[in-house]
């Protein structure tokens, strides 16, 4: 029987795609105590294609922003699940840091990570609340529009 974290997940449509390996030299993620740290996932839907793609502020909507950076944090999950088993054992979603590949007007980069601290929230109730970073960058691997990291505190 899946655990809390996960209904909510399943209550919102979305199922947890297998998580992507890395696509250079480091690792999806790194435990050191309780501390999980997991490294930026770009905003790829279960598909296996970006979700968007370029800059926010140019071809990019916000709402499309919003959408990739939702992706992303499907993926954080995803890999959470991978180090831990079981999300019912995160104690705490400690930090998200952000990127949006953003042209150099574009300012409502804080708008976008919503996606990703909105499912945060939806998914992991009270202990999803977290600090955040959120930096407009002028490329991401892949063109993709978002990029999130997360730290967690696991059991």
């Amino acid at each position: 029987m899946a655990g809390t974290v996960e209904q909510n997940l399943t209550a919102q449509g979305i199922t947890l795609p297998a998580p992507k390996a890395p696509v250079a030299n480091y690792v999806p993620f790194v435990r050191t105590g309780n501390l999980l740290f997991v490294s930026g996932q770009v905003c790829l839907g279960a598909d296996g294609k970006m979700i968007a793609t370029g800059k926010l502020g140019g071809p990019v909507s916000l709402e499309e922003g919003y959408a990739a950076a939702k992706g992303c944090a499907i993926n954080l999950i995803a890999q959470v699940k991978a180090a831990i088993g079981d999300l019912d054992k995160v104690v705490r979603v400690v930090r998200l840091g952000g990127f949006v590949n953003s042209a150099p007007d574009f300012l409502d980069g804080p708008k976008v990570l919503n996606g990703a601290s909105d499912l945060m929230v939806a998914a992991f109730g009270a202990k999803g609340r977290h600090a955040r970073t959120t930096v407009g960058v002028s490329s991401l691997p892949s063109d993709a529009a978002v990029e999130v990291e997360g730290v967690f505190e696991v059991e």
